[in-house]
């Protein structure tokens, strides 16, 4: 028996939300059992990516057997992690977070595509991506660490930036 299986009846689940990006889902899943990036990863036996994979250094790509193992300990199928990855191949703006205020309004995550090179804007909304917070000009942190649904700076709640995104 593993530590994980040890662990597993006293880790709290979180449900992905639709549409969320790993590193979202990764923060959230560790602040709701107060765990570290490197805590998790030792829970599910993968050593140190969990904090590269959160900052979408995803470069070894993460294999089926890292998906399956976190699987096991976040309690979501591993079909359902690779889904909030890039597909392979896509390029990512991994020192730039961006988001959509629109979007986040609706639902509050971020979202992977919202980290594509090739996405200039949001497509639901027809509204270019925030990188920064247009109040105070701080960048975001990357989504792991969105805890409020804020600018740490100013505290401006993401889903008020949208009012000033422009048309695309």
């Amino acid at each position: 028996m593993t530590l994980a299986d040890e662990l597993q009846p006293w880790l709290f689940p979180v449900e992905p939300l639709e549409g969320e990006s790993f590193s979202h889902f990764l923060g959230r899943f560790r602040r709701r059992n107060h765990l570290t990036p490197s805590a998790l990863g030792q829970l599910a036996r993968i050593g140190a990516v969990v904090a590269r994979w959160e900052r979408f250094h995803l470069n070894p790509f993460p294999s089926a057997k890292e998906l399956e193992a976190l699987a096991k300990v976040v309690g979501v199928k591993a079909q359902r992690l690779r889904e909030m990855l890039p597909p392979q191949g896509v390029g990512m703006k991994c020192n730039t977070i961006r988001l959509c205020g629109a979007c986040y309004a609706e639902s509050p995550c971020h979202r992977m595509e919202w980290q594509f090179k090739s996405t200039p804007g949001c497509e639901t909304h027809q509204l270019r991506l925030v990188s920064k917070c247009p109040n105070c000009e701080a960048r975001f942190k990357v989504p792991a660490l969105w805890e409020n649904g804020c600018c740490d700076r100013c505290r401006l709640p993401f889903e008020g930036m949208n009012t000033s995104q422009k048309a695309y």
